[in-house]
């Protein structure tokens, strides 16, 4: 498998999403997800996407189908222990299979026959899922091909490092995740992500917190 994206739970409407278009990203197409009552601002790259997901419906993210998903818990908790972040990965090659315990999540917004592959971990560490049927963005139909060049310059995202405030992670999702290429999880003080862009040879940095817990090095 390879990593396919990230979501970061965030307020509603995703204001947040300014700070990255003011940084220089260009934005791509939102998402509602019907049934699921969430929806998403999202910048896209070349190989991955980041994806900003917040709450819309609480009734319909409490509802039989999607409360097991959790993801109530990680856009409403004030507990500094609940991840925000969701890890998506997808396909490298020909085997379509989970490569990690989970179960299979059939949201009202996939077509029949599609579904989420959820990954058995807890709520402190990200939610680990996997797509059989993702692809990269540049290999998007051209129909559906989303805008990722950017006036900073960010081509692909080279680097995925997940800090959690843990003192183990221990669920075996989280363990295949991290025999991923260019994917670190890291014991920190606080619930963060790092991405890497274009292999960071410029060496530099830029950190959205307190708005966002995302630091971005290029």
């Amino acid at each position: 498998m390879e990593f396919d994206h990230i979501f970061i739970c965030v307020s509603p409407g995703a204001p947040e999403g300014d700070a990255l278009k003011d940084f220089g990203l260009t934005e791509g197409a939102s998402n509602k997800h019907s049934g699921q009552g969430t929806a998403n601002r999202r910048f896209f790259f070349r190989n991955s996407f980041i994806e900003l997901l917040y709450l819309e419906d609480r009734d319909e993210i409490q509802n039989e189908l999607t409360e097991p998903t959790r993801l109530y818990q990680r856009l409403s908790s004030k507990e500094a222990d609940v991840s925000p972040f969701g890890i998506c990965f997808r396909p490298s090659d020909e085997n379509r299979n989970a490569p990690f315990k989970s179960w299979s999540y059939k949201p009202a917004y996939l077509p029949e026959g599609l579904k989420v592959d959820i990954g058995e971990a807890p709520v402190e560490e990200p939610m680990w899922f996997f797509l059989a049927f993702a692809s990269r963005p540049d290999q998007a139909a051209q129909e559906r091909r989303q805008p990722m060049e950017h006036p900073v310059g960010f081509r692909e995202i080279t680097a995925l490092r997940i800090v959690v405030p843990s003192e183990k992670i221990y669920s075996e999702p989280a363990y295949r995740a991290s025999e991923v290429k260019g994917l670190e999880i890291l014991e920190g003080s606080e619930h963060l992500v790092e991405i890497g862009f274009d292999n960071e040879v410029c060496g530099q940095t830029r950190d959205f917190r307190p708005g966002l817990p995302l630091v971005f090095r290029w």
